[in-house]
């Protein structure tokens, strides 16, 4: 049985949706947005001054994962805060898989756990039309932004784990599952989620 679960999503595919409902299903902690608050609360900073800094990196990226061993410091003084809010993140991500029993949403939390044997790495996908009409009904934008809102969030996303990991975001051969929402449903995918937890490791 998988201890970890981690959900990598297209914004507006439900993947946060998915990870709460499997979470409760499961009876795991839930790691999502309550990350950045628990990074900037361990940083003594605002979280809403750290909010922009979600899923972003600085370019240089001192700590490239993809080169380097996921160590450093987040009160190293030479790293942006971006780069601090991230290894704060990615303190929180390890320490909380070491415990087992959760699902984390984004942060690249995969390919920081990629060692690991008990975690199940997923990536949560929906057809553009579908999304732009989730957008509206649960997230609040306008029609007329919401495709534009869909292509900045999914760089944002992309951006940041590729730049982080040197893997392809949502590319097939480095997720155990990708399940389409739009076509499976969210109580389909969380369904689907827990046969392969309980038949795992």
């Amino acid at each position: 049985m998988y201890r970890v679960i981690v959900i990598e999503r297209q914004y507006a595919s439900g993947g946060n949706e998915i990870g709460i409902k499997l979470a409760d299903a499961l009876g795991y902690q839930l790691y999502d947005r309550n990350l950045l608050a628990q990074a900037a609360k361990a940083l003594e900073i605002s979280s809403i001054y750290i909010e922009g800094l979600e899923e972003t990196h600085s370019g240089s990226f001192l700590f490239n994962l993809s080169k380097t061993k996921l160590g450093g410091s987040a009160y190293d003084k030479t790293l942006s805060m971006s780069d601090k809010v991230f290894l704060e993140e990615k303190r929180i991500i390890e320490e909380a898989a070491s415990q087992g029993g959760c699902v984390i949403v984004g942060r690249a939390a995969g390919y920081i756990l990629k060692e690991r044997t008990d975690c199940l790495n997923v990536f949560i996908h929906c057809e553009k039309e579908k999304r732009i009409e989730r957008a509206i009904a649960r997230e609040g934008i306008k029609a007329s932004e919401a495709e534009d809102v869909l292509k900045k969030y999914d760089k944002r996303r992309s951006g940041f784990y590729n730049s982080v990991t040197k893997w392809e975001w949502g590319n097939p051969a480095f997720f155990e599952l990708c399940l389409d929402s739009g076509k499976l449903g969210v109580d389909a995918c969380v369904k689907t989620l827990l046969e392969a937890v309980k038949s795992g490791c």
